[in-house]
């Protein structure tokens, strides 16, 4: 259990740097509300509108009884629930998108065209808005009309092929991951898009596949290919490009990561294992030449890592500057003398569990931070607030 014992309490008086755009986020699960949950910490008023029932699908991932998801992503968010398929729901869409600065969308393109809200429609309705329309693999191109879900997207980038061991299939990551860096690709396009309106009064459309952000974390991939002419195959946890670089095994059943991605620190790992003369080895003396020989030069430090427990390991490459770090589970972090030092961790009180330990605001500003001025809210919780609210607005 996290060692934080008094959580901090939301206050809805909270003014982050944006706290006069208003968001309308019509989108369901992982991308869209990451996108917008980016947002909402730095203080956007971003309103969840959700269908009767059921609401964003983002709830209904339950986890030892709670919608352990939607707690952490959908904090600091309104929930609005309308029924778009009703001519009163659609005029209330209407009117909040006039009096909005962002609207975040994530149907199978031509979702929007088929309520009638076409970008060029909501621009006649506010010149200024800026869309974002998320999809597996966007609004053009041959595969434009294929729903896309994140793991066909970590399958199909190259992303999978990649991760995991030689010998075993290729792996997919344990979380949405295609979705995360969307989501996150995403605020940064809204932002610049955003930039772009205070100067022109104009808005734009946010092109965001899934597909694109995660292969751009991999396309150097791509000149490293053409090349050598094959794809490049899975390296469990060592480095195609740097040596030597692995997880070992210590001897009381944890484990370390190390990496000697420069000559320099290569060199000192070398010294640090009582092996020195390996630095004038000819298959350990270069970095191109440690990553041929890296299966060697990994049994050689597995062995010295091997029969020492990870403390001892850590103190001893610590003590000599080599890059070594522990392998950590989200139970060690939960009360690690980083997390709670730096303060990632937060302790936000919560309705269902009195208080729940998640990620701090990311990134820190130093002269206009972000905060939490409410929790996740329930299904419509928001709804005759924010229709009072446009009751009052022309």
């Amino acid at each position: 259990m996290s060692s934080h014992s008094d959580p901090i309490r939301f206050d809805p008086n909270q003014q982050g740097p944006l706290h006069d755009i208003r968001v309308v986020d019509l989108s369901r699960l992982v991308a869209g509300n990451m996108l917008t949950a980016y947002l909402a910490d730095f203080g956007a008023d971003v309103i969840k509108v959700e269908r009767p029932g059921t609401g964003d699908d983002l709830r209904g991932w339950r986890e030892v009884g709670q919608s352990i998801h939607w707690k952490v992503y959908g904090r600091n968010k309104r929930s609005l629930v309308l029924d778009l398929r009703s001519d009163d729901g659609l005029a209330h869409l209407k009117k909040l998108i006039c009096h909005s600065q962002v609207l975040v969308e994530n149907f199978v393109p031509g979702g929007l065209e088929k309520m009638g809200l076409a970008p060029d429609v909501l621009h006649q309705l506010n010149p200024a808005l800026i869309i974002v329309r998320i999809s597996g693999w966007g609004q053009t191109g041959p595969y434009s009309h294929k729903p896309g879900f994140g793991t066909l997207v970590e399958a199909m980038s190259g992303f999978a092929y990649l991760n995991g061991f030689p010998d075993k299939p290729p792996a997919l990551p344990p979380l949405a991951l295609a979705d995360m860096i969307a989501g996150t690709y995403g605020a940064a396009g809204v932002l610049t898009a955003l930039r772009v309106s205070e100067k022109t009064g104009k808005g734009q459309v946010v092109d965001l596949s899934l597909f694109e952000p995660i292969f751009s974390f991999i396309s150097s991939e791509a000149v490293k290919t053409r090349l050598i002419g094959k794809a490049t195959m899975r390296a469990g946890n060592q480095s195609t490009h740097t040596a030597p670089r692995n997880v070992y095994a210590c001897g009381d059943g944890g484990f370390v990561a190390m990496s000697g991605s420069m000559q320099s620190m290569a060199m000192r790992i070398l010294d640090t294992i009582g092996r020195p003369e390996l630095k004038h080895d000819p298959r350990f003396a270069t970095n191109d030449a440690r990553v041929e020989h890296r299966e060697e030069l990994d049994a050689i430090i597995g062995a010295f890592i091997g029969a020492r427990s990870t403390e001892e390991n850590l103190a001893l490459f610590e003590a000599a500057g080599v890059t070594v770090g522990p392998v950590c589970s989200m139970a060690d972090l939960l009360d690690h003398p980083y997390t709670r030092g730096r303060e990632v961790i937060v302790e936000l009180e919560d309705r269902d569990l009195g208080s729940m330990p998640m990620h701090a605001v990311v990134p820190r500003l130093s002269g206009s931070p972000g905060g939490y001025r409410r929790e996740a809210p329930t299904l419509g919780q928001h709804t005759a607030e924010i229709l009072d609210e446009l009751s009052r607005l022309p």
